[in-house]
């Protein structure tokens, strides 16, 4: 409520709609531990590729999606149908507007369930009824949701695309004569997103798990560019026909483990803070990334390889947030070292599971 406030007060806009789509991985079980001496984790799944051998109860029935392959099949192959059915009609009972669900591209039980924009804080309560009604309706099937964006290695993992727009007195404002249809504004809106972005993915991108999505040369939006059609730009201009009311930009690196409150308002202060300095974004990146030279690739920045990256751009980058009064120096500061001592610097004490097998017989 802050951000939106704020936003008002500039005289910029008076109303922000953000329109998440989150993705997670419908697992038939997920075991894990970590003590002095062991650590491990193991997900399954009935769809898991890696169950295409295995002598099931009632007979294996193949129909197992490949990795990369899990974008859009039907029944058989997709068993999740009735499941992400429910999900969305229980999320309708509890008020929120729906659309559609499906399932997603990596093997293993990975889904989406489409909801409708919504105003800022809205959007985030929507966010939040969608998490747990589907982990509660996963659980009466005897399954359980993570929205880890990396629970499997080798696979697409789970984000949350999060469209976004400005609107005053009924107007809106994204929609011009510049590039894909955007009004300058919106331009510059990305040029806040992307001058921030190191330091705002200390909050759209939370976790120590989060930078094993975020990874490049794997489809991952890790590219601080705008595209109409880019998969790996970390901006994406979606085609939108010609109606000024849908023109938006999606900004594609946050993954649900964010905080929505949190994320939504930090977003909003990056874009508004984009438009009061006019931040140019630069040109679009409407090449195939995959054909650029090693040399042009430099050229082009990415987002941080880690949490902790993350967050030293966070210590160094945050009056976007804090001069308006929407977040706090205390709270940037408490978050940082929170992060750090309970999630970084844990991390960095355990042996890893593969560290065994590249060092164990050196």
């Amino acid at each position: 409520q802050k951000a939106i406030d704020y936003l008002s007060s500039t005289g910029l806009g008076d109303t922000v709609f953000f329109g998440p789509e989150a993705e997670f991985f419908l697992f038939d079980s997920a075991r894990f531990d970590q003590t002095a001496h062991s650590g491990y984790y193991y997900m399954d799944s009935v769809e898991g590729r890696w169950n295409s051998g295995k002598d099931e109860k009632d007979g294996n029935l193949a129909y197992k999606p490949a990795y990369k392959q899990g974008y859009f099949p039907v029944s058989p192959t997709d068993t999740s149908q009735d499941i992400r059915t429910e999900m969305l009609l229980t999320m309708a009972d509890c008020g929120v507007p729906i659309e559609k669900h499906h399932h997603e591209v990596a093997t293993g039980g990975q889904n989406e369930l489409g909801i409708k924009f919504s105003t800022l804080v809205r959007a985030a309560d929507y966010l939040m009824t969608y998490k747990y009604c589907i982990k509660n309706v996963a659980k009466k099937y005897g399954k359980t949701v993570t929205f880890m964006p990396k629970p499997i290695f080798g696979d697409n993992g789970s984000g949350m695309h999060v469209h976004q727009s400005i609107w005053k007195d009924g107007q809106p404002l994204f929609a011009g004569d510049k590039y894909a249809g955007l009004s300058q504004m919106a331009l510059y809106y990305i040029g806040g997103l992307l001058r921030h972005a190191p330091a705002l993915l200390a909050l759209t991108n939370p976790t120590t798990n989060s930078y094993k999505r975020l990874v490049p040369g794997f489809e991952a939006p890790v590219n601080l560019a705008y595209s109409q059609g880019n998969r790996s730009a970390s901006i994406r201009i979606p085609l939108s026909g010609s109606n000024p009311k849908a023109k938006r930009l999606e900004f594609r690196c946050p993954d649900a483990t964010s905080n929505p409150y949190l994320a939504f308002a930090a977003m909003l202060c990056a874009g508004i803070d984009g438009i009061k300095n006019q931040i140019e974004p630069g040109e679009p990146l409407d090449v195939d990334i995959y054909e650029l030279s090693p040399e042009e690739l430099s050229k082009i920045p990415s987002t941080p390889g880690s949490l902790e990256a993350a967050l030293e751009s966070l210590e160094k980058d945050h009056a976007f947030l804090t001069d308006s009064g929407v977040f706090t120096e205390d709270f940037i500061q408490n978050w940082i070292t929170y992060k750090l001592d309970n999630e970084v610097n844990p991390m960095r004490l355990r042996p890893h599971p593969y560290e065994f097998s590249l060092y164990y017989d050196v």
